[in-house]
């Protein structure tokens, strides 16, 4: 049965009002910190660490979207780094290649991607709204994978669609896009890192 488009136009007003009042009442910074200071003890109690500035901390995460498909499409190029500015809150870096490659016909130098790297508040505003707004909103969401650490304590995620963040107006969406989002931090260990983002609420999947 099809779905009543006025019914659908009069709901989106409604539910853009709910996304916004959820990012309005976030105090993300402020309550990743203090769980942070909560999860502290725990984990120099786990891993037996003799001084506190041993404990992993989360430094700087890295969203990156792949735009190689946008090289030759300046308007798609900017309408994917402007929908990642409003995810991230930050104005991303437009990467290019550092390599001419004849099969993909793609030049040094062109323009094949953007990223952004948050660090600091906007690091924990954005770990924050992914972990409580984003990821619970993604259909029949089980949790994420926990084989996705690179050996050195960062872990790396990817997003098949942008749509699935709250900044995001389906309407205004030209083209679907994924990205990588890296949680780098100052963990030795894959173990003592993926007890950190436990500890900070990251939904890993149970083996």
């Amino acid at each position: 049965m099809a779905k009543n488009p006025e019914a659908q136009a009069a709901q989106q007003p409604k539910k853009k009002k709910q996304q916004a009042e959820e990012l309005a009442n976030f105090s993300a910074p402020a309550r990743m910190r203090e769980k942070y200071k909560e999860i502290v003890p725990q984990l120099v109690e786990k891993f037996g660490y003799k001084n506190v500035m041993e404990v992993p901390k989360l430094v700087k995460i890295v969203i990156n979207m792949g735009l190689g498909s946008e090289k030759d499409n300046p308007k798609g190029m900017d309408a994917a780094a402007n929908e990642l500015m409003l995810i991230a809150g930050q104005k991303p870096v437009i990467t290019k290649a550092k390599k001419s490659v004849a099969n993909f016909k793609l030049r040094a130098g062109m323009n094949v991607g953007a990223k952004v790297t948050l660090r600091g508040d906007r690091m924990f505003y954005f770990a924050d709204k992914l972990i409580n707004i984003v990821l619970p909103r993604v259909r029949d969401f089980s949790g994420i994978s926990a084989e996705s650490f690179d050996g050195r304590g960062n872990y790396a995620m990817g997003v098949k669609e942008q749509l699935i963040f709250p900044e995001i107006n389906y309407d205004d969406v030209d083209k679907v896009r994924g990205m990588d989002i890296v949680f780098v931090t100052t963990a030795k260990t894959d173990e003592e890192a993926k007890e950190l983002l436990s500890a900070l609420g990251m939904p890993f999947a149970h083996a």
